[in-house]
């Protein structure tokens, strides 16, 4: 039985696309993190972003609109965030699949383990019942030479 496991090559490579994978789902959620900090600091912004109490039209027209782009500035941050979650959820989609193709090669690993474990074994007890046999035959022969 040969010993090596001829799919260690392929074991490696998939150990290294789960890391990978997990790579990218880390840094997923490091920006969706980014994303939600813009959300807060856009929120603040438009929470501070008071419309005046006096003033002229004018100044009051281009407050309004201040809070306006301001709003506008913080539903894009909010689809920022929701565009990060979605790409965690399909970056952890790859890292499940990374994860099963890489825990099938390792199962076929270990049944090569064992396989070899057992041929070991199988071997060892060969050689040990020829060992009980010729030590037996030996015995027998001596046993034979004396009675002579």
């Amino acid at each position: 039985m040969n010993r090596f496991f001829r799919l260690s090559p392929v074991l490696r490579a998939r150990k290294a696309q789960e890391d990978a994978a997990k790579g990218a789902v880390i840094q997923s959620r490091a920006e969706i993190r980014d994303a939600q900090a813009l959300v807060r600091r856009k929120q603040l912004d438009l929470v501070g972003a008071e419309a005046p109490t006096e003033g002229s039209a004018r100044a009051m027209v281009a407050s309004l609109v201040a809070r306006q782009s301001l709003a506008g500035a913080l539903m894009s941050a909010q689809r920022m965030v929701e565009d990060a979650e979605q790409v965690e959820r399909d970056r952890m989609a790859v890292l499940a699949d990374a994860a099963k193709r890489r825990r099938a090669v390792e199962m076929m690993a270990e049944r090569h383990a064992e396989m070899v474990r057992a041929n070991d074994l199988r071997r060892d007890q060969a050689n040990l019942d020829e060992l009980a046999m010729t030590s037996k035959a030996r015995n027998a022969a001596r046993g034979a030479g004396s009675a002579e």
